[in-house]
């Protein structure tokens, strides 16, 4: 029965709470695909829909720090969201996969730019999954499904050019899945068909190779530059500089597609079946 269990969980050391469903929003025909937190402490979520048989739905729902609804957009705007993140600047980016675009806006809804050609592939993206902002503004992007490559942004947009490739070799790809740019200027790919994770300079000189899972979907780092990687056991992995294993938890009933974090230490993921949000809330 609904609360009759409490879950608990640990990473190392550290203790959460399962709470899930975390928030609620009106009926939707889009299922969850990723969540990002603002400064706020307001949670973003990403709902995918097929924009050729489901309705123009909000594709992104605005929540509360306590889950309270307080808005959705997108319908207009977005096609096919996949991943997003959130930049230090207050921009939000959202991975429009398969119309090959990286959507920027304000977190409001307001568009005020994007990367790649909408609807056209290879104009530079072929189906991209994820998106990431560097301290120092370079915006990177992994081509994931049918490239294989990282592609690399000035802050104004400005085209880089692109690292990766596929195939198992180290600094080469298997569907870069994610991308999360640490403090430090360290990026981290999800190579999600190799198994593994890879640690790159910003400008895409390999430095480190971290093995030890079964296809890893998603990542978000934390300031300490611990890496929070979930896979497709399901499980939860928190790794250290260097990719020492810190802990490891099963949090989530069948996986979970997108991870954010918070300052305060929750860790927020999203699951896609079934369609939710799950808090894991820090014990003290």
């Amino acid at each position: 029965m609904p609360g009759q269990h409490d879950l608990m969980v640990a990473l190392g050391d550290r203790r959460y709470r399962v709470e899930r469903p975390f928030g609620a929003w009106p009926k939707n025909e889009g299922f969850v695909t990723d969540v990002a937190v603002d400064a706020r402490g307001h949670v973003f979520v990403g709902l995918r829909h097929d924009s050729l048989t489901q309705a123009d739905d909000p594709r992104i729902i605005e929540l509360g720090p306590d889950g309270q609804y307080i808005g959705g957009w997108g319908g207009a705007l977005i096609a096919d969201t996949h991943l997003l993140t959130i930049a230090a600047d207050g921009r939000l980016l959202i991975v429009d996969r398969d119309m090959h675009e990286i959507v920027i806006c304000t977190l409001a809804g307001e568009r005020t730019g994007g990367l790649g050609a909408r609807g056209q592939p290879l104009k530079p993206f072929n189906h991209p999954s994820d998106v990431a902002v560097t301290p120092s503004g370079l915006i990177l992007v992994a081509d994931g499904y049918a490239a294989h490559l990282v592609h690399r942004f000035d802050p104004s947009g400005e085209y880089l050019g692109a690292f990766g490739g596929p195939g198992r070799e180290p600094g080469r790809f298997m569907e870069p899945h994610a991308l999360w740019a640490f403090a430090d200027g360290r990026v981290a790919v999800i190579d999600r068909c190799n198994d593994r994770v890879q640690i790159f300079c910003q400008d895409g000189v390999l430095l480190e190779v971290w093995e030890g899972f079964y296809r890893p979907v998603a990542i978000w780092g934390d300031a300490e530059g611990k890496a929070y990687i979930t896979d497709s056991v399901p499980r939860l992995h928190c790794r250290g500089p260097g990719g020492k294993t810190l802990g490891v938890c099963r949090p989530v009933l069948n996986g979970a597609h997108g991870i954010f974090g918070t300052p305060s230490g929750d860790l927020f993921l999203a699951e896609g079946n079934p369609s939710r949000v799950t808090r894991l809330r820090l014990m003290d």
